[in-house]
């Protein structure tokens, strides 16, 4: 069965698949404008400690979960049921992820529209077509729903291939074009007028800050976010790699990566904004806040770009491919979750289910633009600071208090024989039963 569902065919393309679905807009957007709004540095810290302390040990669980099944989310969490009434859990919890997948493709195909319609505008301007780069940055809904759908059939086209020619092949295309083009523009923002300030202010903390409850929540939220976490999208990830890798590597590995992206986002972006404050662009709020959100991407960072003059086309250009390869990386996973359950539960063929998904989870994103002045950030809510947390916790719990500890250690050791005698599991195993899901639980409560 697992020839004829696919797998990953090397380690570094899992790595680079998983730390793709990772590494989105997440990082690359979300990061820093949660970052700009929740008191910077302090958020900055506050997402480290829970990326590495709650989110680490859920990724863990999930691939684990993954890889022992050998199937999408809810046949690999049914395999671990005992009884009647865990099978039924289990389908909630994966059936649960993948709707929460689905979600997050809907609105997260709108932002990805907008960031492919930033990346032609610069172009158009470069080869003289001036009304055409005004009319792709001017809000419409003939613009939006035009590279949505662009972007859905990009991610459509990637996922009909299958694992191998599809997810494996172009995450391992993408993200060294991703990381070349993050690296090369912190390289430009730094040599420029404002830079040290910005750098000054993202990483220097406001301690007093860190236990703030908005502060809590939206970290938590976004270390979930942007690891793909409570979506189904690394249960079915994992049920892809090979029984002869050790995931204890590997999903450090992916942690690691996501988190220093994030990381270098906000390195890129925070000093960006100053630049541009340098360069007479205001970006404070009327409270005296960082502008955040989509009037940090798509007015103050633009606003930068034009400053620079000539130059500032190309590095607008750089800037929004970056995004629009962020973008990709992740949506294909999510298209993922759903098309893998309808192909193996459903025994459906991938190519027309995955066209079949794709334009329903579309047809959802043009409702959504259609009332989009409250469902985008209804949505956005809903299925990332709610639905990932939550769904990821239910997984630490089938892992903790339903799957047998011996069938866990059985499972790690086909890639680690070791591993019995390690650090990760003296601490993981009762952390994911009892820290994780209480401590998850705990700043939801706080933040309601």
């Amino acid at each position: 069965m697992a020839a004829s569902r696919g797998a990953f065919s090397s380690r570094l393309g899992f790595i680079m698949a998983a730390a793709g679905s990772a590494v989105g807009l997440g990082n690359i957007w979300g990061f820093p404008t949660q970052t700009a709004s929740n008191g910077g540095a302090a958020f900055v810290l506050v997402y480290l400690v829970l990326a590495f302390c709650l989110a680490y040990p859920a990724f863990m669980a999930e691939l684990l979960i993954g890889r022992y099944g050998q199937a999408n989310a809810v046949t690999s969490l049914q395999k671990i049921s005992r009884n009647i009434f865990h099978k039924r859990f289990a389908f909630v919890v994966g059936f649960g992820g993948i709707i929460c997948a689905a979600l997050i493709l809907s609105f997260y195909g709108i932002l990805a529209g907008w960031m492919m319609s930033y990346a032609v505008e610069p172009f158009t301007r470069i080869i003289g077509m001036e009304s055409t780069a005004d009319w792709v940055i001017t809000q419409s809904l003939p613009r939006n729903l035009l590279f949505c759908a662009l972007f859905m059939f990009l991610t459509i086209f990637i996922i009909r291939r299958g694992v191998e020619e599809g997810i494996e092949k172009w995450s391992k295309r993408l993200m060294p074009v991703l990381i070349f083009l993050l690296l090369g523009l912190i390289s430009y923002v730094m040599t420029l007028k404002g830079a040290r300030e910005g750098v000054s202010a993202y990483l220097n903390p406001d301690i007093s800050r860190v236990l703030e409850p908005d502060l809590l929540i939206s970290a938590l939220g976004q270390a979930f976010f942007s690891l793909s976490l409570g979506t189904s999208v690394m249960v079915i990830y994992g049920s892809y790699i090979s029984k002869k890798e050790n995931l204890v590597t590997l999903g450090a590995q992916v942690t690691l990566i996501d988190v220093s992206i994030a990381f270098l986002a906000g390195l890129l972006i925070i000093p960006s904004m100053y630049v541009a404050q340098a360069q007479g662009v205001a970006i404070f709020a009327e409270d005296g806040s960082l502008i955040s959100g989509s009037s940090l991407v798509f007015t103050v960072l633009p606003s930068l770009f034009n400053s620079m003059g000539d130059i500032g086309l190309y590095v607008a250009l750089a800037f929004f491919i970056l995004m629009s390869v962020a973008a990709l990386t992740s949506s294909i996973s999510m298209l993922e979750g759903p098309v893998s359950y309808a192909v193996e539960r459903h025994n459906m063929e991938r190519k027309k289910v995955t066209t079949y998904i794709g334009i329903g989870i579309f047809i959802l994103s043009a409702i959504i633009i259609a009332n989009i002045s409250f469902m985008l950030d209804f949505v956005a809510i809903l299925a990332t600071q709610y639905g990932q947390p939550i769904i990821a916790m239910l997984c630490c719990v089938f892992v903790g208090w339903i799957w047998f500890r011996n069938d866990i250690l059985t499972e790690l050791k086909q890639g680690n024989d070791m591993v019995e005698h390690s650090l990760f599991w003296k601490i993981w195993p009762w952390y994911t039963k009892f820290v994780c899901p209480t401590a998850i639980a705990i700043v939801f409560w706080h933040s309601l």
